[in-house]
């Protein structure tokens, strides 16, 4: 027998891969089953593959079959060289955690700009002439966006009900005063609606959160709530207890880590009871990040994340929360480790978006 005859005969006994074989609808019904820790190793397997799992087709498949998942996305700063990078939060195959750079998307000006996370995309509007864009991180695309009819210097910005109401100054041709407004993007028609005035100061890029369909925010001095129905601003003493800064909301309760204080406490407002608690149960993760340069919060899924730092490190921790008898809310840490090293890091942004 001869080589050649050798050599086909091997070639048609070796197995054919039988997923490659299918039709691409069944394809991508099995891979969106599949946990998205793995598209990676999946990708690799060829160009074919890594167009798949990048693709709209897979994403609407898992939205459809109830697979979606929610992913961490932190922008990051080194303070040995300022770089500012964007980092998704991955589970590995082995269970642990780490926080991986996606190279293929822009650096994000964070310091500024008004960037609000809406499914699976971050709307970024950056001051006055910069760029106002759209980012897909399903996709790993950037999208522009129309322009505003009026030149404005953002400050911050929220969503509700698909539309993103951002606050930023503004200057007429016939004035040298600025003045404060609010302006509405329609994630749906992509457009913008008329901009009002607002009765607001200065308002810090870290301070709006979104509560029962309203939208905090605050100046340097007191703290503000607005009902996009009626365009109506008010004042809201309570909240105006604590110098909230860096917080997030969970099942529209707006939570925060107090570490001006002396007993660094995860602090917890419900609009609904108007009243502040400090959430128990957390005293050991507390202690541990009491020394750290910064801390950072962020609804994941329904739960808290907290990052923070150590020397050098990276640390994140996921806590689940629970509301008991009166107005206690207990916390629990399922999990805490060391996600990213090597680096003098701080975070300038996160969001958490479906995948």
């Amino acid at each position: 027998m001869s080589s050649k005859t050798r050599s086909k005969k091997k070639q048609s006994s070796e197995p054919r891969s039988l997923i490659r074989s299918l039709p691409e609808d069944i394809i991508l019904d099995i891979l969106a089953r599949v946990q998205s820790c793995y598209y990676p190793i999946i990708s690799l397997v060829s160009k074919h593959f890594r167009s798949l799992v990048t693709s709209h087709e897979l994403y609407a498949r898992r939205s459809l079959l109830g697979c979606t998942e929610h992913r961490l996305y932190v922008v990051l700063s080194n303070g040995e060289n300022d770089d500012r990078q964007l980092y998704s939060l991955r589970r590995k195959a082995n269970g642990s955690h780490r926080l991986v750079l996606i190279p293929s998307l822009p650096n994000i000006r964070a310091d500024g700009s008004a960037i609000v996370a809406a499914g699976s995309r971050i709307y970024v509007f950056g001051r006055l002439n910069s760029e106002k864009i759209s980012i897909d991180f399903r996709s790993q695309t950037v999208h522009p966006l129309s322009c505003m009819n009026v030149n404005m210097d953002v400050s911050v910005g929220g969503i509700i009900d698909g539309k993103i109401y951002v606050t930023e100054y503004y200057k007429t041709p016939w004035s040298t005063l600025a003045k404060k407004a609010i302006v509405v993007f329609n994630t749906e028609t992509q457009m913008w609606e008329p901009m009002k005035e607002t009765p607001i100061g200065y308002i810090r890029p870290d301070d709006c959160v979104v509560m029962g369909g309203k939208m905090y925010t605050r100046d340097h001095i007191n703290s503000f709530v607005y009902e996009p129905k009626e365009s109506k601003w008010e004042r809201d003493e309570m909240l105006n207890m604590f110098n909230w800064v860096g917080a997030c909301v969970v099942d529209d309760v707006l939570y925060y880590y107090d570490r001006r204080r002396g007993e660094k406490v995860l602090r917890a407002y419900d609009p609904k009871e108007s009243s502040w608690v400090v959430v128990n149960g957390l005293k050991e993760l507390l202690a541990e990040a009491r020394d750290s340069n910064w801390t950072d919060t962020r609804n994941y899924g329904g739960k808290l994340a907290m990052l923070f730092s150590k020397t050098k490190v990276i640390r994140c921790a996921v806590i689940s929360l629970e509301r008991r008898q009166g107005k206690e809310i207990w916390g629990k840490v399922e999990w805490c480790e060391d996600v990213l090293s090597g680096g003098d890091f701080y975070v300038l942004k996160s969001y958490c978006l479906l995948n």
